[in-house]
């Protein structure tokens, strides 16, 4: 197993646990180059009532009080779901160095699916882009998730 696998595995667990807290399964891991777990991040949005509680903004935060700086210029983003607008633009702001995502986002992706803020030469970092680990796993925790919403009623 690459250690792409095994990171997304471990932001697989993550988005597992958001699911049981009623938030949308989205689980992120923050790695330094070294290969060590800065930070951890999971959907928060139902549990804190903020629309800003995205899984990558969790980690993001939480990596840069472990690193004490907000520059991650060496560090990889492992995310189950293709960050949106908002994730993205804080990705390039935290100057990330790789982002690492399971399955895309057909509605509101924003390193592939609808804008490529991470490549776009017009801003003032980029950053690399894996799209498609573990795809398969990542995509029925979402599937799943809303199906469960649905038979409910709730969506």
């Amino acid at each position: 197993m690459s250690s792409d696998e095994t990171w997304m595995r471990r932001a697989l667990e993550l988005a597992d646990h958001a699911g049981e807290h009623a938030d949308v399964p989205v689980g992120a891991v923050i790695v330094s180059a070294g290969g060590e777990e800065l930070a951890t991040g999971e959907n928060r949005r139902e549990v804190e009532q903020d629309p800003t509680a995205h899984a990558e903004l969790v980690a993001l935060r939480a990596a840069a009080r472990a690193t004490g700086h907000w520059r991650l210029e060496s560090a990889t983003l492992y995310v189950t779901l293709e960050p949106c607008p908002m994730c993205a633009g804080a990705l390039v702001n935290a100057r990330i160095a790789r982002v690492v995502y399971g399955t895309p986002d057909p509605k509101a992706g924003a390193v592939d699916s609808l804008f490529t803020i991470g490549r776009d030469a017009r801003l003032n970092h980029r950053f690399e882009v894996t799209s498609g680990v573990l795809q398969a796993e990542c995509a029925a925790r979402l599937r799943g998730f809303f199906q469960k919403l649905r038979d409910a009623g709730e969506k």
